[in-house]
């Protein structure tokens, strides 16, 4: 059974950090892209980054570039989120998810984790 558990959301002030984990569990996710992704309230989810599990090739969306870092440990089979200079607009429920694909869409992604909370206080 295929499972992804966040950890690590929390509540922040404008400007500081946080780093969210991925633990991913239940098959090899060799030639998988994990992706992080958002949902903020009455929003629709959003992409945030992607990385491979095989080259470690990261992408993210415009918002977050130069803020956020993506990465992962494949012999702990974890991904991270490492948010830096956190605004008040990153305040969202994030989410983990795996596709076979090199792709940004949610509805290429097979497994999802239930999510963690990240509020940004002004």
């Amino acid at each position: 059974q295929v499972q992804l558990v966040e950890s690590g959301g929390g509540v922040v002030q404008a400007g500081g950090s946080l780093r969210l984990s991925c633990e991913a569990s239940g098959r090899t996710f060799s030639g998988y892209y994990m992706g992080w992704f958002r949902q903020a309230p009455g929003k629709e989810r959003e992409f945030v980054a992607r990385i491979s599990w095989t080259t470690g090739i990261t992408y993210y969306t415009d918002s977050v570039k130069g803020r956020f870092i993506i990465s992962r440990v494949n012999a702990k089979n974890t991904v991270y989120l490492q948010m830096n200079n956190l605004k008040p607009e990153d305040t969202a429920i994030y989410y983990c998810a795996a596709s076979q694909s090199l792709t940004s869409r949610l509805s290429n992604y097979d497994y999802w984790g239930q999510g963690t909370q990240v509020t940004v206080s002004s």
